[in-house]
């Protein structure tokens, strides 16, 4: 049974006496699940136990914290004999900070790792017997790659120090950081000085227990390829609210300016909700202007503080190469990209098709996509705001490609069925979630309306056990 499905398992009946909470046991690890841990399997029933910050291959000490029938989560006590694919973290903190899982797995491993994870989610969840998934296109460097981090802001309740960093695992409790091996390296020395500027100022720390302070995060975005750097801090306040508690905002703003020459603006982003959502709806320049210019596949685009742009820009480049090579476009195609953001994959396809048609349900978003695509002086691409399941019928030609790029949750059902009406010959889907990908593909191919043809995982996050996915349909032939 695979190792992400166990939780909805039956029970059975309890094993031995040492199956409880508390208990210590030896363990080898011989997988790694889809959220990043280790895993071992234990006793005659082979109940699973999963383990944090452990690599198949190591011999360990675990004690069991949380203990079900079939399966258990389990703390490290000790590596007894270190697997061959174990590494040296390169963070200090690598162990307690949520934000990667898999700095102490060798490189190769992790691709490993993540090719074997979407296989089992087409042939678990999708049904498919044999899917064509290929090795992972490997990112240039596992490190120094991410071009946007957000970090929380606290205030240590010991030492009454301004801290930022990321949340342990599955809590919020703060890491404090002071430089990321995975994030470009120019954040390092704003992530250590904004800080210390914060605290000498005294401005308030927001606190989210009782939903009072000012500064809730600190957000810097970087174009990997210009070297513009765009600054937003998120509030606690209301647009147009009186922010005399920030004393000094105006001098201390211009004193970034200088201080850093590659920062080309600063913002404010008000969220006054009591909430797990970083960025509020409403967002303001303070100085500067209020995006950055990134190149993208040739293209010139405008970022602003909140817009999505995939954190790995050249891995990013990879996936829309591995796209123009498998389709080869002839320049005929009339294309539709649904959920299609800022045009990031929209404005490159219009180079090589007749025209395409982008939507998106933010309409803050369809805003810039149509900025950058008058930017780039491209006029066969149009844009529409609205959810996709209620835009398809709605269409100025019957698509003969359609490319699909949803969140997390994958697609609605009512965009699958009307997908199959519209029988498109050719369907592209991209994915960040194999789980949502395979659920989704089970239903585009179950009418034997369409088949698969391949799946290419292109690693946008290494460290992590996420995965990024580019899945080819063809249009069976009546």
């Amino acid at each position: 049974m695979p190792v992400d499905n166990l939780q909805n398992a039956s029970e059975q009946k309890l094993p031995e006496s040492h199956w409880q909470q508390g208990s210590l046991l030896d363990l080898e690890i011989t997988d790694l699940s889809p959220t990043g841990d280790g895993v071992g399997r234990w006793g005659e029933q082979n109940q699973v136990i999963f383990v944090p910050n452990t690599v198949p291959g190591d011999h360990i000490s675990v004690r069991l914290l949380r203990v079900k029938p079939r399966y258990a989560y389990g703390q490290l006590q000790s590596i007894k004999q270190a697997s061959p694919h174990r590494v040296r973290p390169q963070c200090i903190v690598a162990d307690k900070c949520g934000g990667c899982q898999w700095q102490q797995v060798d490189y190769a491993y992790q691709l490993t790792a993540k090719q074997n994870h979407v296989i089992q989610a087409l042939e678990r969840i999708g049904k498919f017997r044999t899917p064509v998934v290929d090795p992972v296109l490997a990112a240039p460097s596992p490190i120094e790659y991410r071009n946007k981090v957000t970090y929380p802001i606290v205030l240590s309740p010991n030492t009454n120090r301004v801290q930022a960093g990321y949340y342990r695992k599955g809590s919020h409790k703060l890491i404090n950081l002071n430089q990321c091996p995975v994030q470009d390296p120019h954040f390092n020395q704003f992530l250590a000085e904004i800080k210390e500027d914060i605290q000498t100022q005294d401005w308030p720390i927001y606190n989210e227990q009782n939903h009072r302070g000012r500064i809730r995060h600190l957000s810097i975005r970087m174009g990997r390829r210009t070297g513009e750097i765009l600054m937003t801090l998120i509030i606690n306040a209301k647009p147009n609210q009186a922010l005399s508690d920030l004393a000094d905002l105006d001098a201390q703003v211009q004193e970034w300016l200088e201080r850093y020459p590659q920062l080309v603006g600063i913002c404010l982003n008000f969220n006054s909700h009591r909430t797990n959502r970083i960025f509020g709806n409403d967002t303001t320049c303070i100085a500067g202007r209020n995006y950055l210019q990134e190149t993208f596949a040739g293209l010139t685009f405008q970022l602003r503080p909140d817009t999505f742009f995939q954190v790995h820009t050249e891995q990013a480049e990879v996936l829309l190469n591995t796209l123009f090579d498998h389709l080869h476009l002839t320049g005929s195609e009339q294309v539709l990209d649904l959920y299609c953001g800022i045009g990031t994959l929209t404005l490159p396809l219009a180079q090589r098709v007749k025209e395409i048609v982008g939507i998106e349900l933010q309409t803050a978003a369809i805003d810039q996509a149509q900025t950058n695509a008058t930017l780039n002086q491209i006029s066969n691409a149009t844009f529409s705001a609205g959810a996709a399941k209620d835009c398809l019928g709605e269409l100025p030609f019957a698509p003969d490609l359609v490319l699909l790029d949803p969140p997390r949750k994958g697609c609605h059902q009512s965009v699958i069925d009307q997908l199959l009406s519209l029988k498109p010959e050719r369907v592209v889907y991209v994915s960040c979630h194999s789980a949502t990908l395979a659920r989704d593909l089970k239903l585009l191919c179950q009418s034997g309306q369409y088949e698969l043809n391949r799946v290419q995982p292109v690693d946008f996050f290494p460290q992590t056990s996420h995965v990024e996915c580019v899945a080819f349909l063809n249009r069976r032939a009546s």
